[in-house]
């Protein structure tokens, strides 16, 4: 009950933000950012990161997202490069390579976490289906957790990658294939501009790169000896334990709707 408690106010903030789009989608994507890189570079204090970049690099993603585009973004994160070499310099030296992990770390952060979610500003922003497709996206990934949960703890027999998650199983695996491509297969049922086979061919991809989103997120934990990323989901866990396959799989929505519908 603990656990409905908390994820019933974030699945009515997701349906709101995502209806509203515009501004207050944008917003929403550089808090969710924010808070994403705050449990990031608490795992990751040993290595020096620079937080006020990778915030500010985020900011600027969405912000270009919202108003231009992708060629926007790359321009984004090619102004990353002087701001990190100021900030780091402005830093003053540190123990033989605690520069480059800094750096290192910092643009993973903003690689990882802030990128997908200026993604997220793209595929909503997109013409007429921005929002249902954002929605879609949503409901295939947490269906394909969903549905590897249940047949990993009632079928799985297999391991799948017991260094880095070993609960996780083969048999999991292929029921959130499963669940995750008919999620958004049904969801196409109702959708008469987006095309059964189409909505076949986005819910497979969808499906694949969950788990590697979710295994992703599990080695850097496991490397960094952390349990959960955070509290900001109370029993679930942190930001990044939720999200960890979206973020994969915002990004590779986007693509495939630019693909097979724009």
């Amino acid at each position: 009950m603990a656990r409905i408690g908390v994820a019933v106010p974030w699945i009515v903030f997701a349906i709101v933000i995502v209806v509203l789009g515009g501004i207050p989608f944008g917003l929403a994507m550089i808090g969710l950012a924010m808070i994403g890189m705050a449990e990031l570079f608490r795992m990751t204090r040993r290595f020096h990161p620079l937080p006020p970049v990778a915030l500010a690099a985020a900011i600027a993603l969405v912000v270009a997202a919202y108003y231009g585009g992708q060629f926007q973004m790359v321009i984004v994160l090619a102004a990353t490069f002087p701001v990190l070499f100021l900030f780091a310099a402005a830093r003053g030296p540190r123990e033989s390579g605690g520069t480059t992990t800094a750096v290192a770390m910092t643009l993973f952060a903003i690689l990882w976490i802030a990128v997908p979610f200026a993604h997220a500003m793209l595929l909503r922003k997109l013409p007429l289906h921005g929002g249902a497709l954002v929605i879609d996206v949503l409901v295939a990934t947490f269906l394909t957790d969903t549905a590897a949960y249940a047949g990993g703890r009632l079928f799985g027999r297999h391991p799948l990658a017991p260094r880095i998650s070993p609960n996780k199983t083969i048999e999991g695996l292929a029921f959130g294939f499963v669940g995750g491509t008919l999620g958004f297969w049904f969801a196409g049922l109702y959708q008469d501009w987006l095309p059964g086979i189409d909505a076949l061919i986005m819910g497979m991809c969808i499906a694949i790169v969950a788990p590697m989103g979710d295994l992703f997120e599990s080695m850097l934990k496991r490397d960094l000896d952390v349990k959960d990323t955070g509290n900001v989901f109370g029993p679930h866990g942190g930001l990044l334990d939720r999200l960890d396959a979206l973020l994969f799989t915002i990004v590779m929505g986007y693509y495939l709707a630019v693909a097979f519908l724009y």
